[in-house]
This record gives structure tokens, C-alpha cells and sequence, in this order.
């Protein structure tokens, strides 16, 4: 447990199932704000992840909910994900994402000590996170192959890009933490302090193109399946 500017981080108990329906909803407004895909979850299931303790969970000592973030598991255990962090609006820009992600990230590892860690993401903030934790981006081919796994992007509005890339690519960047082969946080801190900016402008032009694709699809078929074959 750490006590942050007035925010309490820790793993979720069963106490903490109240705040389900609220957490579910804010990933849900969020997404639409961004103008970003998310894989749904209804509330049963991030109360079930409470109640494994499997999540992490962010409180201010007045008891509102500050940020939340979920562990699961594919590909029997070879697989771990840190999904669906979120953060509250009133708690934003507070470190607090930082924290969530660095305690479920430890949870991770003590839970799956041989497990691969991995994390898909649109924002280039979380890549910061995840890279200071030592985490490195990958392709896709390199995350699980549980078809589990890829079926919670049927939710995702963009899900029909990542099947028409064979769910080799889409709007996400993937990113992997391997316990048996993996740099130094300090060196994959450094280096993406170092490549931000290309970064920035790689998920930018990403998103442009293929979101300049899926408009053209309807009246140029053959145009949109030529740019996805690069």
C-alpha cells in the first residue's frame, strides 16, 4: 500500500466491488473522448478480477475511486496482461497512473514470475509508463496467440482493422516485458526518452492512414487492401 498525494494504491479486495459499474463506465467515456477503441468488460468481470485479486485499485483517503488497472492471463500463464488502466478524471495528471501501473506490474511478477508481460495502447503516455518499467515495443506476432485474448477486441471499434491485418497490426502499440530476455528500465527508459518524438509521429501517421483507409474501403476496395499490404 503507498499513500500518494492523499491516494491510496493497493490490490483490490472484495470491499472494493462498489466502485465495478463506475470503473466500467469511466473506460467506456474515456474511449470515446479519445476517439480510441477499448475491449469492453462488463462489471461482474472487473468485480470477479477484485475478488481473484487480480487488480489494482486507487483510492483518496476520502473514499472516492482514483484509477484502476487489471491482470489477466493467457495462453496458460506463458501470457500476462495489464489491462484496462484508467484513471479518474478528478485524478488525473497526479502520478497516479504511474503508480497503478508499477504496483500491478509487480503484482504481475510475483503472481507469474516465468510469464511474458504484455500491453496494448494508443497513448503515448502509457508506452512512457510501460517503458520505464522495462518493457519494449514488438510486433504483434510476438503476443499471445490465444484466440481468447483477441476476441475481447470484438468490442473495439477497430476491430476490423485488426482482422484485416490477420491481427498482425492495428491501431494499438504493442509492448512486452520478458523476465528471460529483456533490457534494463533504466536503458528502455533512456531509449524511449530518446525516440518520444519519432514515436509521437509514428502513432500519429498510424492512425492517419489507417483510418484514411477504412474511408476508402466502401468505394475502393483494391486501394485499401494494397496500402494494408505494404
Amino acid at each position: 500500500m503507498e499513500n500518494i498525494n492523499n491516494i491510496i494504491v493497493r490490490i483490490a479486495n472484495d470491499g472494493d466491488t462498489g466502485y465495478a459499474q463506475e470503473i466500467v463506465d469511466e473506460m467506456a467515456d474515456s474511449a470515446k473522448v479519445r476517439g480510441t477503441g477499448i475491449a469492453k468488460r462488463s462489471p461482474e468481470y472487473i468485480a470477479k478480477k477484485m475478488l481473484e485479486g487480480k487488480a489494482v485499485i486507487a483510492l483518496s483517503t476520502d473514499g472516492h475511486w482514483a484509477g484502476f488497472c487489471y491482470i489477466e492471463e493467457w495462453s496458460h500463464g506463458k501470457f500476462v496482461a495489464n489491462s484496462g488502466l484508467i484513471v479518474s478524471p478528478n485524478f488525473r495528471k497526479s502520478g497516479v497512473a504511474k503508480r497503478i501501473k508499477e504496483t500491478t506490474f509487480a503484482l504481475s511478477r510475483k503472481k507469474y514470475p516465468d510469464a511474458k508481460i504484455f500491453g496494448l495502447t494508443t497513448g503515448l503516455a502509457v508506452m512512457k509508463i510501460n517503458s520505464d518499467l522495462g518493457y519494449e515495443p514488438v510486433t504483434y506476432s510476438e503476443l499471445t496467440d490465444d484466440d481468447e485474448f483477441w476476441a475481447g477486441c470484438k468490442s473495439c471499434v477497430n476491430y476490423d482493422i485488426l482482422m484485416s491485418k490477420d491481427r498482425k497490426n492495428c491501431m494499438c502499440t504493442a509492448m512486452l516485458f520478458d523476465p528471460k530476455d529483456h533490457y534494463k528500465p533504466e536503458e528502455t527508459k533512456e531509449y524511449f526518452k530518446e525516440k518520444s518524438k519519432i514515436y509521437e509521429r509514428l502513432l500519429r501517421l498510424k492512425q492517419h492512414k489507417f483510418l484514411q483507409a477504412f474511408r476508402k474501403k466502401a468505394n475502393n476496395k483494391s486501394f485499401f487492401l494494397s496500402l494494408f499490404n505494404l
